[in-house]
């Protein structure tokens, strides 16, 4: 039995007709309404359960600004966005208890969180909804003065259009 066999009609459909998440191979599906990388591994249990791990990667601050940013300034950057990601549960439609892992990895913080649901329509929506938690907490990170690179520049353009004023 192949990997993407293990999964069930209804939880692939709950992914398809989602509209935030492409089938990336076996068991994953990548979101595509942001402009980090962000996964979902889907496990069913034996209990009918769905397991969801979500894995999404943003850059740390040094590595999405033009020129170079001090220790103490990425340092303070990170601790605040690790912070952040306690209230993730605050998000879900359903109380799951969230305890989201923080971890740097190079010129990325990677938020791990996983939960299981027996409905897995209300799964995909909180999978989704935390992956968008992330990628507001990152915005919410960005702070002023800054030249920034790809993707935050293009964030920061598009807040700027949909406000209809400068930042």
């Amino acid at each position: 039995m192949s990997e993407e066999d293990e999964l069930s009609g209804r939880v692939r459909r709950a992914f398809g007709d989602h509209g935030s998440f492409e089938h990336a191979s076996g068991r994953t599906f990548e979101s595509v309404t942001t402009p980090f990388d962000g996964s979902v591994t889907a496990a069913e249990l034996e209990n009918g359960h769905v397991e969801f791990d979500i894995v999404v990667r943003v850059p740390m601050l040094s590595a999405v600004v033009e020129e170079g940013v001090a220790d103490v300034v990425e340092d303070g950057w990170y601790e605040t966005f690790e912070l952040r990601m306690e209230d993730a549960g605050g998000v879900t439609a359903k109380e799951h208890d969230l305890v989201p892992e923080v971890r740097r990895s190079g010129g990325e913080a990677v938020v791990r969180v996983t939960f299981t649901d027996i409905n897995e329509r209300r799964g995909v929506d909180d999978a989704g909804a935390v992956i968008d938690y992330v990628e507001g907490t990152f915005v919410q990170g960005i702070i002023p003065g800054y030249d920034y690179t790809e993707p935050v520049s293009s964030i920061l353009d598009q807040a700027r259009e949909t406000a209809g004023a400068g930042f």
